[in-house]
């Protein structure tokens, strides 16, 4: 009985002693994240003038593998667009929104082999996204009538609900703990939104759809849920 007590002491050990030289050697992950960013956007549609805003995101992060995320997302703040002065249709507009966003993402970690090479080390953290959007527009200003030309106006709604699909490319630059964990991550990324209607800038004309393009820096805080990856995370 004794020496069973022993060996099963001894097996426990030995297993703790592998997690924790697992942690060590940059196997571990959190499995969620917490975020927060700001963006530029310029809207695409029926006004002849772009026009640059800010906005604020804030997301929830549940990473399947270290390169491998589901990202949800809020976002708020302004876009605008139009000179109703200085252009023939007039259109001008200022447009607070607030969008809902949830994207899958692929970071190239996942499908290439990083370990023997510096370049291929500091190319794993590119990914690709996309995913499905929701965006509640609301006018706090809008012009549909032409200075320069009499009588022309455009039509629109000055509220709308409209899905848009977003199309992301990026870049994660982690930074790891003391245990070779991604604790931080600062997230670079550029987003070409495909709104699946006419009426983000307010305004309905012509045949296209409206897009909008955000720039945004973020910065991702590792919440805890600690889980281990097939192979090395950080060289």
């Amino acid at each position: 009985m004794e020496l069973n007590i022993k060996k099963y002491l001894f097996a426990v050990l030995i297993c703790l002693a592998t997690y924790n030289a697992k942690a060590q050697l940059g196997y571990e992950y959190a499995q969620y994240d917490l975020g927060f960013a700001g963006g530029l956007n310029t809207v695409y549609g029926d006004a002849e003038t772009k026009t640059t805003t800010k906005s604020l995101h804030v997301n929830f992060n549940y990473n399947v593998s270290p390169f491998i995320n589901y990202v949800f997302e809020g976002q708020t703040g302004d876009l605008r667009g139009g000179d109703a002065a200085t252009t023939p249709s007039g259109r001008q507009f200022t447009n607070n929104f607030t969008a809902f966003v949830f994207r899958g993402q692929v970071q190239a970690g996942e499908i290439m082999d990083y370990s023997h090479s510096r370049i291929a080390n500091a190319l794993k953290n590119f990914y690709l996204s996309t995913g499905i959007g929701y965006v509640i527009s609301h006018m706090t200003y809008i012009n549909r009538n032409s200075i320069l030309i009499p009588g022309y106006s455009t039509d629109g709604l000055d509220n709308s609900n409209q899905l848009f699909i977003p199309a992301r490319i990026g870049y994660e630059f982690k930074v790891f703990n003391k245990y070779n964990q991604p604790s931080f991550k600062v997230d670079l990324g550029y987003q070409y939104n495909f709104v699946l209607g006419d009426n983000l800038d307010g305004f309905t004309a012509g045949t296209a759809k409206d897009a909008f393009s955000q720039i945004t820096l973020g910065f991702k805080f590792a919440l805890g849920g600690f889980t281990s990856y097939r192979k090395q995370i950080s060289y």
